[in-house]
């Protein structure tokens, strides 16, 4: 599915709003492949989604979904209060902190019967049934993975290839089971090292590579390492077509913010810039996803409407200061020239 991209780059699916029918086509446009976001929709605007972006390109894209976990047992009566708090600042009220499927089930028929082309997971592996009906519906499956342990159990269930995540990337980490002992929800690994365990592990399984890569340099470096394609999210937050928040934006562009893991937001470890939010409440947050995702929500949704980046979600990679905007197209554009440039390097011949 990869092997014929002009620019051996994937534009990440980033959930709730980055990630666009726009930038899908643009990068598609550019000769790369662009995933729509399926986290957090409805089967019906999901729907919606691929619809327009079947209209704006005749090139094959995909869909990423988040595989449900089971209800959790942690008690989040105390950091409920403390969202309540945040929301008085708006003047809202906070959401509910309940658990719920993601319309899991509604959005795999839906991606059945639209026949996408790529159909990607994070937070988990889909069941042996979805996968043998993904395939008979062409889809090709791809399974998110942080280390060797998550990318056997895929390999398992019949995934067609690996997303391998490092440590260095912005936003949730797509780990299958959160660790509510460890900062960062488990065993961390870098990308390379990521790649190279996951390779040993797995052999034959084709590999995407994702985690801090903002330069065509960085492609070159992943594909050396073995990977088929590289995707980067961070890259693509201030191009022109993605759906960032303006506050973000700004945030990103001014640089200067360290970035950190929290479970503050969502309940689950994401790598974020540092605000007052992330300090104040990492340490009281629980493990809990999607409870602390839906109690924030609308405290987050003030705070982007105010134009506060201070009570924000600001998921970035820690090469984020590096990551430059314009169109998707002049993006990818320079990302194959330091691609080129960085692979003569290395074979002048």
């Amino acid at each position: 599915m990869f092997d014929n991209l002009r620019i051996p780059v994937l534009v990440a699916p980033m959930a709730g709003g980055p990630s666009t029918p726009e930038l899908v086509a643009a990068a598609s446009g550019a000769g790369a492949f662009g995933f729509l976001a399926g986290g957090y929709l409805t089967a019906d605007a999901l729907a919606e989604r691929i619809d327009r972006t079947r209209e704006l390109t005749g090139e094959p894209f995909g869909v990423n979904l988040f595989v449900p976990g089971a209800a959790g047992t942690a008690d989040t009566t105390a950091y409920q209060l403390r969202v309540r708090a945040e929301a008085q600042r708006y003047g809202v009220e906070p959401g509910s902190a309940a658990w719920d499927d993601d319309h899991y089930p509604d959005k795999v028929d839906l991606l059945v019967r639209r026949r996408v082309p790529v159909v990607s997971f994070t937070f988990g592996t889909p069941g042996e049934r979805d996968v043998r009906r993904l395939h008979e519906a062409g889809s090709t499956v791809v399974v998110t993975v942080t280390g060797p342990d998550e990318a056997e159990q895929a390999a398992a269930v019949g995934a067609d290839a690996l997303c391998v995540q490092g440590f260095e990337s912005g936003g949730h980490r797509a780990l299958f089971t959160d660790d509510p002992a460890s900062p960062t929800g488990g065993e961390t690994y870098g990308l390379l090292t990521a790649l190279r365990l996951v390779s040993a592990r797995v052999p034959g399984l084709p590999l995407i590579a994702t985690g801090g890569l903002v330069h065509g340099a960085d492609v070159a470096a992943v594909l050396v390492a073995g990977a088929v394609a590289a995707q980067l999210g961070t890259a693509f937050l201030r191009a022109d077509e993605a759906g960032t928040q303006p506050a973000q934006r700004k945030a990103l562009a001014e640089a200067g913010r360290s970035t950190a893991f929290t479970r503050a937001f969502s309940g689950r470890p994401a790598r974020g810039l540092v605000n007052r939010f992330l300090l104040e409440h990492s340490a009281q947050a629980p493990s809990a996803y999607p409870e602390i995702n839906n109690l924030t929500k609308p405290v987050r949704a003030a705070a982007g409407k105010a134009g506060d980046p201070e009570t924000l979600s600001l998921w970035a990679g820690q090469t984020y200061e590096l990551a430059g905007e314009g169109p998707a197209a002049a993006i990818l554009d320079r990302l194959h020239a330091e691609l080129t440039a960085a692979l003569r390097r290395v074979s002048p011949a």
